[in-house]
């Protein structure tokens, strides 16, 4: 029988594997695109799985059926073989930020979402923040939007989770004017950014910059492209489009958004945080050819390691 010093030696010399440290860039796909996906989303997900995604992003009106049995939702997607990245809000929550009568629902219908996408071990959540109004958005309203953010934002740090706001065409949080007084009014510690790189282009944004400005409060790029001719900022704001006839955003590799450039600068600051490929519309390809096409870019031309698009636990 070995001694207990012996036993020691023998420990010492065979330690436990370490575990693997998660990757830098993590690898997610929304499928709610129109033109096929936006009506069945456990087909979208089935689909975006056949392509090669492990990792899904959606909306909350997909699930409302789940909020009080969310182990059978994370049986079924569990099935099927893929994790949440996140699951967004929307109708018919509250979403009118700019409004203080609307505040005290909002804050409650967050607070609910985000308790229910703990349960499948999401980390951030992703939020839109409403249809703009013809007006536009004006300083009263970035200041009351502002405020509750912040409020919203400590209340879900408490939870576990990161507030993460997404700047979006045509609703009331688009421009850089509203960007810059948003973040500069809400405390980094509890409001944070999703960078859509398709909407910050056609707001007249150059993504790069914008990565380059804000990269310590990102945790999520929405990736798209956009028209050649946009690259850098579109030249002028562009009115609501047809999605279906007219689409401003295209699959990965299509010109206008110098996605070389950003990881080149996410590389520079030892960034980490999701990367979900996005596409509003897929009228002619269809959205399971879009999303193939979008994957061999992020393998091929951003050369992304193969433990990138593996599936998050939960």
């Amino acid at each position: 029988m070995a001694s207990r010093r012996e036993f020691l030696a023998a420990a010492l010399a065979s330690p436990l594997p370490l575990k693997a440290a998660a990757p830098r860039y993590r690898v997610g796909i929304t499928t709610n695109t129109r033109g096929g996906w936006e009506k069945d989303v456990f087909g979208s997900f089935r689909d975006a799985h056949e392509v090669g995604y492990r990792n899904v992003e959606s909306f909350i009106h997909y699930f409302l059926d789940f909020y009080d049995n969310p182990k059978e939702l994370a049986h079924r997607i569990g099935e099927i073989g893929v994790s949440f990245v996140t699951i967004s809000n929307g109708a018919p929550m509250e979403m009118h930020f700019e409004d203080p009568s609307k505040h005290e629902k909002l804050l409650a219908d967050h607070l609910r979402l985000a308790r229910f996408i703990r349960h499948f071990g999401c980390t951030h959540l992703k939020i839109n923040l409403g249809p703009r109004r013809p007006e536009g958005t004006t300083s009263e309203d970035l200041a009351q939007m502002s405020k509750v953010l912040d409020k919203l934002g400590k209340s879900l740090t408490a939870e576990g989770i990161k507030l993460a706001i997404h700047a979006h065409m045509w609703s009331q949080f688009e421009n850089r004017k509203e960007i810059d007084y948003v973040l500069g009014h809400t405390d980094p510690k509890h409001v944070w950014f999703v960078l859509d790189t398709g909407h910050i282009t056609m707001a007249g944004i150059d993504p790069v910059e914008l990565a380059r400005t804000l990269g310590h409060r990102i945790v999520e790029f929405h990736m798209k492209d956009t028209k050649p001719e946009t690259r850098g900022g579109a030249r002028g704001r562009l009115d609501r489009p047809d999605m279906m006839t007219d689409p401003p955003f295209f699959e990965l590799g299509h010109g206008g958004v110098d996605f070389p450039g950003i990881k080149t600068e996410l590389d520079r600051i030892g960034w980490s945080g999701w990367l979900t490929v996005e596409l509003d519309s897929s009228p002619v390809k269809g959205p399971k050819e879009s999303s193939r096409i979008s994957l061999a870019y992020l393998k091929k031309t951003l050369g992304l390691p193969g433990e990138s698009f593996q599936r998050r636990a939960n």
